[in-house]
């Protein structure tokens, strides 16, 4: 079984602004099936379309299948069944030999910058640079099925008909 060992850090925006990037892409995924135990992502990527299930995380382990598919079916599902699509910009850099995926969200989740690292075995050490902050791998809010139905920006959307006496 295809196994996704991944850990996930927040970026300090002020740092990140100083770091030099290897190449960048635009991505737009969303989700036929947004739950956190099993999803079905369609995302297109690098003038690519793609579909991904994915199970339940363990710890920074997930099974996880992804296959081609072709663009213009990806952007139909993406119109015809996803609802929240997120939108954002990836970045790749190398730090420590090993490769960083640094995702900088736009539109409802815009101020939002994430770093991803992927790694061959649980137990494979790395290096974590001075630009990532707290590991966010298990906190829920931070993943991306949850990013499509509660957004970054709605968390700090203060209720307009309190009033402070």
């Amino acid at each position: 079984m295809p196994t996704e060992i991944e850990h996930k850090y927040l970026v300090d925006n002020q740092k990140w602004t100083q770091v030099t990037t290897d190449k960048s892409v635009k991505i737009r995924q969303g989700y036929i099936l947004p739950d956190l135990d099993k999803s079905v992502r369609i995302r297109t990527f690098d003038h690519k379309g793609y579909i991904t299930i994915k199970g339940k995380n363990i710890g920074a382990s997930r099974p996880e299948y992804e296959y081609e598919i072709p663009l213009e079916d990806a952007n139909e599902l993406l119109e015809l069944f996803c609802s929240g699509i997120i939108e954002k910009t990836r970045h790749y850099v190398v730090f420590e030999n090993k490769t960083w995926e640094v995702d900088v969200f736009e539109g409802l989740n815009a101020g939002l910058i994430v770093a991803e690292i992927e790694l061959k075995d649980k137990d494979e050490s790395y290096v974590i640079p001075d630009w990532a902050g707290a590991e966010v791998t298990n906190d829920e809010k931070y993943a991306n099925p949850s990013l499509s139905i509660k957004p970054y920006n709605t968390w700090f959307q203060i209720n307009k008909h309190y009033r402070r006496y």
